[in-house]
């Protein structure tokens, strides 16, 4: 397709130049653009072309960055990126040292509110729109933009009933797709429902204005006849949830007509309250395989346009995630109390099939981490077995619930941890580095990090049915690493792999014992005898690996995690404790949040990879 408009839009201005009919165009050369780079790059294709139309119409009516706009999650934000003179870089989206997939401030005075969890837009919003009210600024508006998906969790909530009361220069846009990453759940979602099934009043209010501009003076008969439409919505709608929060509500409205949205725009700016309008898109909009499998599109690697298939696809599809929700079902069909709960990430955690064998004992309680965990600690008082099965960066939103619902009532609950250590490009919102740091506080907490997949099920089961009231496994992104053919798994709580009396070993935990032993093999070509002490259970240390360490004249502990609060700390103390007079040197991520780049390059980066250990370990040795 043949690019006219968008490679010459370097700033929102040049959008408000723009007719109609070029706007369109427009909108179908981005699609064109976010296909084709995303085929390449990987990232998230489905909401990015579902809220094409909305972006440019927010670049028309609104002046960015004065006026700011809060993207929620962060990850639709590709086509605003478009529009905010990052155009010439988009090939490097996701890309180590490019355009990052998500709101940035530090890349652009346009990215107002970094991103990546769900929920936050309104409350940042509210604040700084509250700031420009109380700095005297009364012109400029604040927009956040949420998904359906995202107001299944309380965070929002609080920010609706404290904004309400006030009358700020707010706008939130509730952009309705009926999906979050997989199918919406709950209460809210069937309240959405009925909005959208029974929009009397907007839709035809929209219809009417179409109708009458049509006509011979048309613009002097809508203006004569606003009040009478104003007698309209009073005759035939009733006030809704958002407004009996102080908010005007406007909608639904369809999201993927410009000019619609241009007028809803430019009225929610005359109103001396804050507004919510509610829009209705496609996710996945103008790409056919998109939008028959939105969910498998929300985040995706490289892929064929034409078939939408993944690129280097071997086939299999077993990773840690599905390998975890295998286990799980098999120790479900032994016991009967045993739960699964998922925050609205049911096939990013592997339970789809749980969730299809048992449906009376799995639940998805929406973007709600923190009720997930009070909920689990319920389910387990009641005499259940509750397995939460959540991302590591989403479960950093739930401490206080671990804490004061779980640990402290002394209810077993089991988190799986998923995507923890380096997950890649989705960059610092993403990272699971912070678990075992913030875990390892909780008393009576039990954390355990497997090296393969067989390992996942021993401490599955350890995590089900041993010891601590909170009981973590904690596991990668992707597929298992490389596992050497003399490699035993042991349901032990640490173990040795190479020599016992080496005097100097590398002390390990999770899917960093494949680099572990990749750097062994390297340095035994180099005449140097290193073992591997392997944390099969993070927390707490293994009596066994103290034992060995002590043992041992030079240690170097590898972790793929925060370094203050980590495991290797902890390791440190207790060896100086027992009264260790060897060399120790502890790598791990040192006070950083760790940016987008591929795992491997990551690896690298914080000298993780099995060529970085090599060159450590003989810098020392």
């Amino acid at each position: 397709m043949e690019i006219r408009f968008l490679d010459k839009i370097k700033s929102p201005n040049d959008i408000k130049i723009l007719s109609d009919v070029d706007l369109t165009v427009l909108a179908k050369e981005v699609r064109e653009t976010l296909i084709t780079t995303i085929s390449k790059n990987g990232g998230h294709l489905s909401s990015n072309l579902g809220i094409v139309e909305l972006t440019i119409a927010l670049h028309k009516v609104f002046d960015s960055p004065s006026d700011q706009i809060i993207w929620d999650v962060g990850h639709q934000v590709y086509p605003h990126k478009l529009f905010t003179g990052r155009y010439d870089k988009f090939s490097t989206l996701r890309k180590k040292g490019g355009l990052s997939g998500f709101p940035n401030p530090e890349e652009s005075n346009h990215d107002i509110f970094a991103a990546g969890h769900s929920g936050t837009s309104v409350s940042a919003a509210y604040g700084l729109s509250v700031a420009k009210t109380m700095k005297e600024d009364t012109k400029s508006f604040t927009i956040a933009v949420i998904g359906d998906g995202s107001i299944t969790g309380g965070l929002v909530y609080e920010a609706l009933n404290n904004a309400g009361r006030n009358n700020t220069n707010l706008i939130v846009i509730l952009n309705d797709n009926e999906m979050s990453i997989s199918p919406n759940v709950g209460s809210m979602a069937r309240y959405l429902a009925a909005i959208r099934t029974n929009p009397i009043y907007y839709r035809a209010k929209e219809e009417i204005i179409e109708l009458v501009e049509m006509l011979p003076n048309g613009k002097k008969i809508h203006d004569r006849v606003s009040e009478a439409k104003k007698l309209l919505k009073n005759y035939m709608y009733k006030s809704n949830f958002f407004e009996d929060l102080g908010f005007a509500y406007m909608g639904p409205i369809n999201g993927h007509n410009i000019k619609s949205l241009c007028r809803a725009l430019e009225g929610a700016k005359e109103f001396d309250k804050p507004v919510l309008l509610h829009i209705q898109t496609i996710k996945g909009k103008g790409y056919y395989h998109a939008e028959i499998d939105p969910a498998k599109f929300h985040g995706i690697g490289s892929f064929d346009i034409a078939t939408g298939a993944p690129m280097n696809n071997s086939g299999i599809k077993k990773d840690y995630s599905n390998t975890f929700g295998d286990y799980l079902c098999n120790l479900a069909a032994k016991d009967e109390n045993i739960c699964a709960i998922t925050a609205a990430m049911t096939l990013g955690t592997g339970l789809q099939n749980f969730a299809k064998k048992y449906p009376e004992r799995f639940f998805d309680v929406g973007i709600a981490e923190e009720h997930a965990v009070t909920f689990a600690g319920g389910l387990a008082k009641g005499g259940l077995i509750p397995v939460f099965a959540v991302y590591s960066t989403f479960l950093q939103r739930a401490y206080d619930e671990i804490v004061h619902d779980v640990a402290m009532q002394k209810q077993k609950v089991v988190l799986a941890v998923d995507r923890a250590g380096f997950v890649g490009e989705d960059g610092r919102s993403h990272q699971g580095i912070l678990d075992v740091a913030f875990l390892k506080s909780i008393p009576d907490t039990v954390i355990y990090s497997p090296s393969c997949y067989e390992e996942l099920g021993m401490m599955l089961e350890n995590a089900i049915y041993g010891p601590g009231n909170v009981a973590a496994v904690r596991y990668p992104r992707g597929k298992e690493g490389y596992i050497p053919d003399d490699y035993k798994p042991l349901n032990e709580t640490a173990s040795v792999y190479g020599n016992p009396k080496a005097t100097t070993a590398i002390v390990i935990y999770g899917s960093l014992f494949s680099n572990a032993v990749l750097a062994k093999e390297e340095l035994a070509k180099l005449g140097k005898d290193i073992k591997v002490i392997k944390l099969n259970r993070v927390w707490p240390i293994p009596s066994i690996a103290l034992i060995e360490g002590m043992k041992t004249e030079k240690l170097f502990f590898f972790e793929e995690g925060a370094k203050s609060g980590g495991a290797g700390e902890s390791f440190a103390y207790k060896l100086l404790k027992r009264g260790y007079k060897g060399s120790y040197v502890h790598v791990a991520v040192e006070n950083s949040f760790v940016h987008h780049a591929t795992i491997q390059e990551l690896q690298e980066e914080f000298n993780l990879s099995p060529k970085r250990m090599v060159e450590k370990i003989l810098g020392e040795v």
